[in-house]
């Protein structure tokens, strides 16, 4: 029986795209899916990270791991990215800067002096939006490798669910992207369900890139709040244009983006109940189709 405390220690480190932790979390994610019957493919790409990071290298190079069993393509993804990244500002006070860069934009043409404070606010603000090594991604995404594995472990071994774990979502969804460019077959008969920060405590939400009823079911599961667009980037934005139907699932509150990308990030101040009750909900969809 899995110790999944134990793995989700063992995957929430830094992790940045081409480190060597990167790297071993990749192997422990192989082996991980070995031992539930999968084989593995490696996926590997090249590609422009955001225009939106300083110090971002021009060019990403990262891997990303396809997962199936024998006997046929599978019907429906389990996704979640497995990089991480730190930054010297959370996600929350990311997300003020750049409204702020957005409000200041508009307000111009109303009151100049006011919207250039808010320009320079909102500047120095996003001039920290650079990334680093030093947040061990426990929420981001660790706890979302953990559900997926909770999930497999509570459904049949069967061919139509397929596991993969995208790269360089961090530097701007580079990965998924490349899935989307290079696999797009993969994913134009089967629903994505995209896994991404997982926390003990908030509400579950549902961002349904491409509405379908795999989405809406899990949706319902979870008693999920439905958003069609929401202020975040994930790796479901990437990949919805290729597949049948694309959700992503989410779960927290304003407490979580106060740590995420930050060093705070880290595996003792989590306790896994987020993870397992979203894969809870998704076994109970699973097992139906």
């Amino acid at each position: 029986m899995t110790d999944y405390a134990e793995l989700f220690r063992a995957l929430a480190v830094p992790r940045l795209v081409g480190t060597a932790n990167h790297q071993k979390v990749r192997e422990i994610l192989k082996r991980e899916l070995a031992a539930r019957g999968f084989a593995v493919e490696e996926h590997a790409f090249a590609g422009r990270p955001s225009r939106a990071f300083f110090g971002a290298p021009s060019v990403v190079n990262g891997i990303n791991l396809i997962a199936e069993r024998p006997s046929g393509p599978p019907t429906v993804w389990l996704v979640a990215h497995y990089d991480s990244k730190g930054q010297p500002i959370s996600m929350a006070l990311r997300l003020i800067g750049f409204s702020l860069l957005a409000v200041g934009v508009l307000a111009l043409v109303v009151a100049l002096i006011p919207a250039l404070i808010l320009l320079a606010v909102a500047f120095v603000i996003v001039s920290q939006n650079r990334v680093t090594d030093n947040s061990p991604g426990a929420l981001d995404n660790a706890t979302a490798l953990i559900a997926i594995f909770m999930t497999l472990d509570q459904i049949p071994r069967s061919p139509s669910v397929g596991v993969i774990f995208p790269d360089a979502e961090e530097y701007g969804l580079v990965g998924a992207r490349a899935l989307a460019a290079d696999h797009a077959a993969r994913f134009n008969d089967a629903a994505v369900i995209n896994l991404d920060s997982l926390d003990d405590g908030g509400r579950v939400t549902a961002f349904l890139h491409r509405a379908g009823v795999v989405g809406i079911g899990v949706a319902q599961a979870l008693g999920a709040r439905r958003w069609r667009w929401l202020p975040v980037i994930v790796d479901g934005i990437a990949l919805a244009p290729v597949t049948r139907e694309c959700v992503t699932i989410m779960k927290g509150n304003w407490r979580t983006m106060r740590v995420v990308h930050r060093p705070e990030d880290d595996a003792a101040r989590v306790r896994l109940d987020g993870a397992a009750t979203v894969a809870a909900g998704l076994a109970r969809v699973l097992r139906a189709e």
